[in-house]
C-alpha cells in the first residue's frame, strides 16, 4: 500500500512526500522519517517535516471524528468497521483510561502499529478528552515517537529499505 502511495507522489517534491507520508494513518512518522532519510534529507529535517505531516491533521480529526463516525455507523458496513475499531483501540488504551490526557500522550509516543496520532484521536474521542488536553497529549506524544524513531534511524536500527522488506 505504502509503495502505490509513494508512486502516486512521485511528481512532486520529496518534502511534501514526506509530509503527507506522516500524516497518513499507513505510515505516519514512524514510515515518514525513514523514508525522508532514505530520501537523503539530514535527521534534523526529517524529523521535523515528519512530525508537521503527523500534526497537521489533528486539530479537523479532533473536531470532525465523532460527528462524521456517527453518520457512517447508520450504515451497517460502516458500523461493523467503527464497531472494531473502536474495541480494538479500546484493548490497547488502558493507560489512556487511567491517566486521561498523560496515558494519551504516552500511547501516541510509542511507536509501534496502532499507537500513533490516528489512534490517539480515536482514543481521545472515545474516551472523552477535552480538545485542549487532548492535542497537547498528541502532539506531544508525536515529538517523542518522532525522538524514538529518529533515535532507532541515526542508530541503524530502522530504515525505508527494513521497512519496505517487512
Amino acid at each position: 500500500m505504502v509503495e502505490i502511495i509513494l508512486h502516486w507522489l512521485r511528481n512532486i517534491p520529496k518534502e511534501y512526500t514526506v509530509i503527507i507520508m506522516g500524516a497518513l494513518p499507513v505510515a505516519e512518522l514512524r514510515g515518514a522519517i525513514p523514508l525522508a532519510l532514505y530520501y537523503g534529507m539530514p535527521l534534523a529535517k526529517a524529523f521535523w517535516l515528519s512530525v508537521l505531516g503527523n500534526i497537521i491533521f489533528i486539530v479537523p480529526a479532533l473536531f470532525l471524528f465523532e460527528p462524521v463516525t456517527r453518520r457512517l455507523r447508520r450504515f451497517k458496513p460502516c458500523a461493523g468497521f467503527f464497531d472494531w475499531l473502536f474495541e480494538r483501540t479500546r484493548k490497547k488504551a488502558d493507560a489512556i483510561q487511567k491517566y486521561e490526557a498523560l496515558g494519551l500522550a504516552i500511547f501516541v509516543a510509542i511507536p509501534l502499529p496502532m499507537t500513533g496520532a490516528w489512534s490517539g484521536v480515536i482514543a481521545a474521542s472515545l474516551f472523552k478528552i477535552r480538545f485542549r488536553y487532548a492535542f497537547i497529549a498528541i502532539v506531544a506524544g508525536v515529538i517523542c515517537a518522532g525522538i524514538i524513531v529518529s533515535t532507532f534511524c541515526g542508530l541503524g536500527i530502522l530504515s525505508w529499505k527494513a521497512m519496505v522488506m517487512h
